[in-house]
């Protein structure tokens, strides 16, 4: 039987939606190309986003490379942690990712497996290649960026980006000084990302290169709160915890923000914010809301940077629930470890109303001694003993003798060697590390869930009838225009129509086929209006308009087409509540 995801994907090819890349030679999984429907699907998505963000939330927006430097991804972590789990065919020698093997063979949720835990669920489940039923190898792990080289010959190494979030955190000393050093304020961007993906076998939900539009806000540490909240407060969102998914009946709940806020469900004010901004984005977008939860990470998938997040999950026909959206407290991981690497000051600086003396511990190695002692070797153990934190340090002192490690070398000290001072400083303010909130959307899988949420069939004369219902402020065509036939005196008529319509609505003209043929085609791509010019058009100067949901159709004088469609496609009147025009 074919399912949604099948019809979707045949309407996409064949009208413009969406296409499997470089078809002509094969294509490869993991990569496709936008037709013009889903081009300007995307184009009308982006759009949305950005009035939430830019012009709502006053934030900013940056363009920023999508191939950087090793030394980027070294410190975010990317280099050494974004891996997933592979397994290779021993007969074919194909790849495939493991965990997702074993979660379609059994019941396991493998994701958050260890490599060894995997390998012990292929052989026990006697899972086998896919592809050739042969023995399936060990599991290790596969790095997922792709590398490239900056320059010819030796030069440096470089990746394609795998978020672009990385671009906005070592941009941070430039926005803060747009920013005028103010906290809290946030960036946006909308662009590509890249992951070299094991075995991507989900059409556009899991792809190599895909899109994605995410914004990063900067706070002070101990302020985690949102001036706008009293806005989603009362905002019923579907939670699914970390406590109840471990349940074995564990079941979302739902449950206003504040109420999720005050019982601790979700951490900080401004997460619950973020949560209830994305479910008002992805409703305006025509996702349903009873296939809509946040499910908060467990403990073991969470990302290296995260100390907590929720995932945006809606429900596909083929797929299950899938993540659409992901909002993150990244704390300062990310400024914190790219100024350590780069050796520049990413904080930020936090000025007082008037100075405070401050008394503060300080770390005060003995060069007396450990010169003498440790020679050449004595400016590198000071270094790494002034790294240690004071308290740390006054528990090592508190031993006979502790040990510290450089290079693989161990060296032993004690507290002639190093001391921890108390100094009274006066200080104008403190400079610290901003956290990070990170609100971040896959585009391309919610341009899919839009289309399969939007997606419907109905009976119409007799004959089933494919629909896509977007909401009107995604649908990529705004109205169409027809001539009932093709007779001249329509065609000059139909011209006219369109010359009075707004250059910002997309518009199209169709002269092919019967008319009720060119409707269908137009409700199979999810047009809300059609236009028709008929023999009456010469007499009286009307038009009818048809609306996609109803079929319902109204007259209307064609010095008044352009101010109703406009009313009608932003929302400001209701199809049924207009009534013909008096001829």
């Amino acid at each position: 039987m074919t399912d949604i995801y099948d019809k979707i994907t045949e309407i996409s090819k064949r009208r413009g939606f969406f296409w499997p890349s470089f078809d002509i030679y094969g294509s490869a999984s993991g990569f496709y190309d936008y037709g013009p429907l889903g081009t300007k699907l995307i184009k009308n998505i982006k759009s949305k986003w950005r009035d939430y963000y830019i012009n709502k939330e006053s934030f900013d927006e940056i363009i920023s490379t999508t191939i950087m430097s090793e030394d980027v991804f070294r410190a975010s972590g990317h280099l050494d942690g974004f891996e997933d789990a592979m397994t290779e065919c021993n007969n074919c020698n194909k790849s495939f990712r493991a965990d997702h093997l074993v979660e379609d063979f059994t019941e396991e949720q493998a994701d958050s497996l260890s490599n060894q835990k995997i390998y012990e669920l292929i052989k026990e489940n006697e899972v086998s290649c896919p592809a050739c039923g042969g023995e399936l190898g060990e599991v290790y792990n596969f790095n997922l960026m792709f590398k490239t080289s900056i320059g010819p010959g030796t030069g440096r190494n470089g990746y394609l980006r795998p978020e672009t979030a990385q671009g906005m955190f070592v941009d941070f000393p430039y926005l803060q000084d747009t920013n005028r050093g103010k906290l809290p304020f946030g960036v946006v961007q909308i662009g590509r990302a890249y992951r070299n993906e094991i075995s991507p076998r989900q059409g556009v939900i899991r792809l190599r290169e895909f899109l994605q539009m995410e914004a990063e806000v900067f706070v002070k540490p101990g302020e985690k709160n949102h001036p706008s909240f009293s806005k989603v407060k009362d905002e019923k969102v579907k939670l699914y915890s970390i406590d109840q998914q471990e349940e074995k009946e564990g079941k979302p709940q739902k449950i206003k923000l504040e109420e999720a806020l005050k019982s601790g469900l979700i951490g900080s004010e401004i997460l619950a914010y973020y949560i209830g901004l994305t479910k008002k984005f992805l409703l305006d977008l025509g996702i349903d809301q009873s296939k809509l939860r946040f499910r908060q990470h467990l403990d073991e998938e969470r990302a290296h940077y995260a100390e907590d997040c929720w995932d945006a999950e809606a429900k596909s026909d083929r797929f299950g629930w899938i993540e659409l959206a992901g909002i993150s407290d990244r704390t300062n991981y990310d400024l914190k470890k790219h100024g350590k690497n780069s050796n520049q000051d990413l904080r930020a600086f936090d000025k007082y109303k008037e100075p405070k003396k401050i008394e503060k511990k300080v770390i005060s190695p003995n060069m007396d001694k450990l010169g003498p002692k440790f020679k050449d070797k004595s400016k590198k153990i000071a270094e790494s003993l002034k790294d240690i934190r004071p308290e740390k340090m006054e528990k090592l002192l508190d031993k006979e003798k502790f040990e510290i490690e450089i290079d693989g070398e161990k060296f032993k000290l004690d507290d002639r060697y190093v001391e921890v001072e108390k100094k009274i400083e006066k200080r104008s303010g403190e400079r610290f590390y901003p956290h990070v909130i990170e609100p971040s959307y896959g585009l391309d899988r919610i341009t899919y869930i839009t289309i399969e949420h939007s997606y419907d069939e109905d009976v119409l004369d007799e004959e089933k009838r494919k629909v896509i219902r977007f909401n009107k402020i995604v649908s990529p065509i705004d109205v169409a225009v027809f001539p009932l036939i093709e007779d001249k005196k329509l065609l000059n008529k139909s011209q006219k129509v369109i010359d009075s319509l707004d250059n910002e609505l997309n518009t199209v003209y169709d002269e092919s086929g019967s008319i009720g043929r060119r409707y269908r085609r137009q409700d199979e791509i999810g047009t809300p209006y059609c236009i028709t010019i008929d023999h009456q058009t010469i007499e009286d100067n009307t038009v009818t308009i048809r609306e996609r949901d109803s079929t319902d159709q109204i007259r209307v004088k064609i010095s008044d087409i352009n101010t109703t469609i406009n009313k009608l496609t932003k929302n400001k009147v209701k199809f049924n509540e207009l009534t013909s025009s008096p001829t």
